[in-house]
């Protein structure tokens, strides 16, 4: 009897390759990811070294994250709410529980690489992926600065990620697919010339790590750093696009203008509410001239987005409630015509909503946001006493509120697509969290 032929042998070859990459992949995700070596290096304890980490850490706003509320400042605890889960920021003083231990090496590690003193893959929440442009420099003046403070010893809650997402190996495949190191290069800070567009640069994609909100996500929380406008995951506050005139670009405005909005919360009718009053209260207002003029230089001179605009549209106002509900809440400040009121020394008391862009956004978001939470401008020192706008979270309903926003927007925005009940009961159960 003759033997069958013998083909099973490439099969088991290929069973066997499979079978290598496998365990290979598996070993690569489970295997403890060890410290990124960095060089060593004892950064100066001065009083002007002291000093310029303060700054550094008045420019990345990093007491507002590490902070919880009610806190001391920058020992951490406080809960960052994701798609994902929630994640608590570290502590960052020089207790036990927080840099107690760490070297200044550790700390741009932290900073350049996103891996944490034991070599453990921090979560992209912290956001490495713009810290990764800071210079060494000012990784070590900020290190002295945070190591002056004093010293709480508590630890940070343990995270509260689903699985995956609390997994190392999680980490790893994000990192591969979107974490790039970044080549920071040290910024001349003359007022002058190209040095002053470079400054701004590394102002916005490095410590201010604008795009950690003004830049789109992905399914999997990841974002360029090309600020094309997004909405803030587990906010629901629609970041504008700073990229777009149309939306949050400032390409056409005056510098001084640019500065304004960011020195003070408000420029001519332009006044900054929700997670951006934040920044400006306790970040940007306390910037440098020179820093907030590179800022402004730098995103004026952003490449512009989205379709030219063409002559303003005709209101389309919707049927139903909307325009008796603008009259008896609204119309009182904002003016019949949506024309605002301004107060004694001349300045936007109460904005208009005629040719304001908050209301030609694509997405309704803000104005919902406002008109259940209220819009507070940041009191700052030149706006030391802004007025706001109260809530109506109890004084409308889902259906009432998605009318009133889509007749503003129609009316002054010209964008007639109706905002449904079903928006807005999204968005307020996001708010009640």
């Amino acid at each position: 009897m003759s033997r069958p032929p013998r083909r099973i042998a490439p099969a088991w070859r290929g069973l066997g390759a499979a079978a290598l990459l496998l365990t290979a992949l598996a070993t690569w995700l489970l295997w403890p990811a060890a410290p990124r070596a960095v060089a060593g290096s004892t950064p100066a304890q001065d009083a002007t070294t002291l000093e310029r980490g303060r700054y550094l850490a008045t420019l990345g706003n990093c007491q507002l994250c590490h902070t919880a509320r009610g806190g001391l400042p920058y020992a951490g605890g406080r809960g960052i709410a994701t798609p994902f889960g929630t994640v608590y920021s570290s502590n960052l003083t020089p207790g036990a529980a927080g840099l107690g231990a760490w070297s200044a090496g550790d700390f741009w590690r932290a900073l350049h690489h996103g891996q944490s003193r034991d070599g453990r893959l921090l979560s992209p929440v912290f956001p490495y992926t713009n810290t990764t442009h800071i210079t060494r420099a000012d990784s070590d003046a900020l290190y002295v600065y945070l190591r002056s403070l004093p010293a709480v010893d508590r630890p940070a809650p343990a995270h509260e990620l689903r699985w995956p997402y609390n997994t190392q190996a999680a980490l790893k495949v994000w990192r591969a697919l979107y974490f790039v190191e970044g080549q920071p290069q040290a910024q001349a800070a003359a007022p002058t010339g190209t040095s002053e567009l470079q400054r701004g640069a590394y102002l916005v994609r490095g410590l201010a790590h604008c795009s950690a909100c003004h830049a789109p996500r992905n399914a999997l929380g990841a974002s360029g750093l090309d600020p094309v406008g997004g909405l803030i995951p587990a906010q629901n506050w629609y970041a504008p696009s700073l990229t777009d005139p149309r939306e949050g670009g400032v390409q056409d405005w005056p510098l001084e203008d640019i500065v304004a909005l960011f020195r003070d919360g408000r420029a001519g009718q332009a006044v900054v509410t929700g997670p951006m009053a934040e920044v400006v209260q306790h970040s940007t207002q306390h910037w440098r001239d020179r820093d907030l003029r590179a800022m402004a230089l730098y995103l004026q001179q952003l490449p512009r987005s989205g379709a030219a605009s063409s002559a303003e549209a005709a209101a389309l106002v919707p049927a139903g409630p909307g325009p008796r509900l603008y009259e008896k809440h609204c119309a009182d400040c904002h003016g019949e015509q949506g024309q605002g009121v301004r107060g004694r020394d001349g300045s936007w008391a109460y904005p208009p909503l005629a040719g304001n862009r908050a209301l030609a956004l694509a997405s309704p978001a803000n104005l919902v946001q406002i008109v259940l939470n209220g819009g507070f401008a940041p009191a700052t020192a030149g706006n030391p006493r802004p007025f706001g706008m109260p809530p109506h979270v109890l004084a409308l309903n889902d259906t009432e509120v998605a009318a009133v926003v889509s007749y503003v927007r129609a009316r002054w925005g010209q964008r007639p697509e109706p905002v449904s009940a079903l928006d807005v009961q999204v968005l307020r159960e996001t708010a009640a969290r």
